[in-house]
């Protein structure tokens, strides 16, 4: 990888970790709706005049139906339900918890035929869901179920958005699906923003909301294309195995999160179990689906 893809490489890496503390800031304070709304909406003011410049936001829309499909599980309900969870749950537990989302894509694609599980698959899932199972079971009170069960829909949901992208949306400009998704999440939360909005802006809830938008939304996209431009996509997405460790650091050190048991052991399983169990298998011939 060369000094400029390596730059990218760990950009990515932090910049993706770090929303799950500016969520756990902004939550003390603000709506988890009124939060979301506010990163798709600075998102989408600076992606707009980038994806229309560049004449791929009407590519998008061409293909409105998927677009749409996949803005509500990758992005209207995933970051909805992750500042509701993180009003009861540490930044770092939410952090890790989504760690498992390569695992989750791999049931999935298997399930629906285009995988197959090998035994370092297999294998990897194990590891890995015993991660999860650790951390579930050693940190979270049994009175958060209901914040667990948010991030768990989450995973699902972000696992249903890397398979929308890569079988229905593939052959679109990236920047122009991502920009069209933000437009539609921001007319999704906006009536309901507007019920919630706040009558006091506290300053570091609103940095967090702004840095949401600006750093973790509309930056680490553009960074994100030039590293897939740099290394290729399929190396581009290994610095998801970087973010669980920055927003656990994040967590522990800035916001006084405790390093716990459970993330001792959930952690490094996850890690492992992931990068086992997304291992590339030998190609198998399918069959056509059919029309």
């Amino acid at each position: 990888m060369s000094k400029r893809g390596w730059v990218l490489f760990l950009a990515m890496g932090v910049i993706w970790g770090v929303p799950y503390a500016m969520i756990r800031v902004a939550v003390e304070d603000f709506d988890p709706v009124v939060v979301a709304f506010g990163r798709t909406l600075l998102g989408t003011l600076v992606l707009l005049p980038i994806a229309l410049y560049t004449k791929v936001f009407a590519q998008a829309l061409q293909h409105w139906r998927w677009v749409l499909v996949y803005t509500l599980v990758e992005i209207t309900g995933p970051w909805l339900l992750i500042g509701m969870a993180e009003t009861k749950l540490n930044s770092s537990t939410v952090g890790l918890l989504i760690a498992g989302v390569p695992l989750v894509a791999m049931v999935i694609v298997t399930r629906i035929g285009h995988e197959r599980l090998d035994p370092r698959r297999i294998i990897g899932l194990f590891i890995g869901f015993a991660g999860v199972a650790a951390l579930v079971g050693l940190d979270i009170d049994t009175s958060n179920l209901w914040a667990m069960a948010a991030i768990g829909l989450v995973v699902i949901g972000y696992a249903m958005g890397a398979i929308i992208i890569d079988r229905k949306l593939s052959d679109l400009p990236p920047i122009g699906v991502v920009t069209a998704s933000l437009v539609f999440a921001t007319v999704i939360y906006l009536p309901f923003s507007v019920w919630r909005m706040p009558t006091h802006f506290p300053a570091d809830a609103t940095w967090s909301v702004v840095g949401l938008g600006l750093i973790c939304t509309a930056l680490a996209f553009v960074v994100f294309f030039a590293l897939i431009s740099e290394v290729g996509a399929a190396r581009a997405t290994v610095f998801t195995y970087i973010n669980p460790a920055v927003a656990l650091v994040i967590g522990v050190t800035l916001l006084g999160e405790p390093l716990t048991a459970g993330m001792a052991i959930g952690f490094p399983l996850v890690i492992i179990g992931s990068i086992l169990g997304t291992a590339k298998a030998k190609a198998v011939v399918k069959e056509p689906a059919p029309a």
